[in-house]
């Protein structure tokens, strides 16, 4: 690992996501470089998945805790489903006052040191230790849950951070973050909408910033809505891939009426972790014996290859790619295959934008909630920042275009923006 001397630490920002989380590192000059995690198919990435496998390994007569991170979790929980734990989502938990611990191999362990873990992993992917690192992280306006603790979330993040190693810790707000460097090209004060698009969560924050003063930034008011790309990929599932997997189908028990299949076999599609959790002989056994009156059979059993030979997770890449080329192009192919299915079709981008409607809908009402909380109206605000992948979506850039006007949207980074930002505040960012 990477050392740094005494008097000058590595300093660095940490967007710790729910589903991925990024590092970006900052030198001397200012200057600052995204790290890139490992892919499985050889390739790098910005972004780590915000996952964490645990499993146990006899070594010298011991049973010992091993853990993985990212894509390495993925191939490990799939290895062997029934004996490996993952962890996931874990920032949503932070500010819930109910959930302190979980068992793990017959040992309770609480929540901050399973986002330790996670962290103490992620930094050695990253060839960095954190006792030589003075790290912001971010952390949301208002927490994740209908009865969040914002202060019990931010203590809760910081143990974890001081679990991890870190010695030198700031705290930052992840809009302002994401906004830092779209702030510092303002040379007079404005207010500002920041839309922060996660993978399954959306924030929106009104912004005060005030350039050269002794508070640049205030945060005026705040909504958040527990959707978004992961939402869409839902959607395309719904209306592309399950009538192959019969979710349409109809079935009969001893000769009598049809009746549909069951439809909590098709919730999981969108959650391909869900899915190895239905690798089991029972349900594989239920779903075979429904094909055998189904009305069409074949598909059912389409179904059951996709669960058993636990090809979730190229279903997942295969959906979420269609969604990134509808983000540029008018249309999509979505193709998938595996023993007896292949699928191969087109995606109108005014279908999906059909499917997606409910969902934009939520995004408008969070924004007018957002802006009413802060007691202003859309015409007082002045520019409009997005960031996160979602924010790419053309109908998604459009509802801010018509609320706002075009000339006051801009894009930032799809998925370094709050880390870039974290970096470049770091170490001036201020306690919230």
């Amino acid at each position: 690992m990477k050392n740094a001397s005494s008097s000058a630490p590595v300093r660095l920002g940490i967007d710790f996501g729910t589903t991925n989380s990024v590092i970006v590192l900052r030198n001397e000059n200012g200057d600052t470089r995204t790290v890139r995690f490992p892919t499985p198919g050889g390739d790098t990435t910005d972004t780590c998945r915000t996952l964490l496998a645990l499993w146990q390994e006899l070594t010298g007569g011991r049973r010992l805790t091993e853990r993985a991170v990212g894509e390495e979790a993925v191939e490990a929980y799939l290895d062997d489903p029934t004996e490996t734990r993952l962890i996931m989502s874990m920032k949503s938990y932070l500010a819930q006052a109910s959930f302190r611990e979980t068992q793990l191999f017959g040992q309770r362990v609480p929540l901050e040191t399973l986002v330790a873990s996670f962290l103490q992993e992620l930094m050695k992917l990253a060839d960095l230790a954190p006792q030589d690192c003075a790290v912001t992280v971010g952390r949301p306006v208002r927490f994740v849950g209908d009865n969040a603790d914002d202060d019990l979330g931010e203590a809760r993040l910081r143990a974890s951070l001081a679990e991890a190693g870190f010695p030198e810790i700031s705290i930052m707000l992840e809009p302002e973050a994401a906004g830092w460097k779209f702030a510092h090209r303002l040379n007079h004060p404005a207010t500002v909408l920041v839309g922060d698009f996660g993978g399954g969560t959306s924030d929106f924050s009104v912004l005060r910033f005030e350039p050269g003063t002794a508070q640049p930034t205030q945060a005026l008011g705040y909504a958040g809505v527990g959707l978004a790309g992961d939402q869409f990929d839902t959607r395309i599932i719904d209306h592309v891939v399950a009538p192959f997997l019969g979710r349409d189908c109809t079935f009969r028990i001893m000769g009598g009426e049809p009746l549909p299949v069951p439809i909590e076999w098709y919730s999981s599609l969108a959650r391909w972790h869900r899915l190895s959790l239905m690798r089991t002989p029972r349900i594989l056994n239920e779903i075979t014996e429904v094909a055998r009156t189904a009305s069409q059979p074949e598909r059912l059993m389409n179904l059951v290859e996709l669960i058993r030979e636990q090809n979730g997770q190229l279903l997942y890449n295969a959906v979420s790619a269609a969604k990134r080329t509808l983000s540029t192009e008018d249309s999509a192919v979505l193709r998938f295959s595996q023993k007896g299915l292949a699928i191969e079709e087109t995606i109108q981008r005014a279908d999906f934008e059909r499917w997606i409607a409910p969902d934009l809908a939520q995004f408008g009402d969070a924004i007018d909630l957002a802006i009413e909380r802060s007691n202003l109206t859309p015409d007082q605000i002045d520019r409009v920042f997005l960031t996160g992948g979602t924010s790419f979506v053309p109908a998604v850039r459009e509802l801010f275009i018509q609320r706002f006007g075009a000339d006051k949207v801009e894009l930032g980074g799809e998925f370094v923006s709050v880390a870039e930002g974290l970096a470049l505040a770091n170490p001036l960012a201020l306690a919230v």
